[in-house]
Formats: structure tokens, C-alpha cells, sequence
């Protein structure tokens, strides 16, 4: 979906930010951005890993 918007989207959507909430603000919502993409990312890999154990601890029990 984003691969549509090609170089003046992007830089039409970051016009319209900058003019909407200012220079002062959108480095604190970059920053928030990036903290909820980390803990998703995060959240995300934890509950990977634990499937990833739950299938060999039942694969385990089945070979028993």
C-alpha cells in the first residue's frame, strides 16, 4: 500500500505534518512512533518465541 505513494506523496504527507502540528512537535511524535514500532516488534518476537517453545515442548512429550 505504501509503495503507491511514490517520492511526492512522501514529501506532500511530510509538507502537510510540518504545516499541521509544527516543527516543535514532530520530533516528539517521530520519537513516539518509534518507541511503539520497538515495543511491538518486541511483543511481537516474544510471542513468536513462545509458540516456538510450546510446539517443541509438545513435539517433545509426543516422541516420549
Amino acid at each position: 500500500m505504501l509503495s503507491n505513494i511514490g517520492v511526492p506523496g512522501l514529501i506532500l504527507v511530510l509538507v502537510l505534518a510540518l504545516i499541521i502540528f509544527g516543527p516543535k512537535k514532530l520530533p516528539e511524535m517521530g520519537r513516539a512512533v518509534g518507541q511503539t514500532l520497538k515495543e511491538f516488534k518486541k511483543s511481537t518476537k516474544e510471542l513468536v518465541d513462545d509458540n516456538v517453545e510450546t510446539v517443541k515442548s509438545l513435539e517433545d512429550t509426543k516422541k516420549a
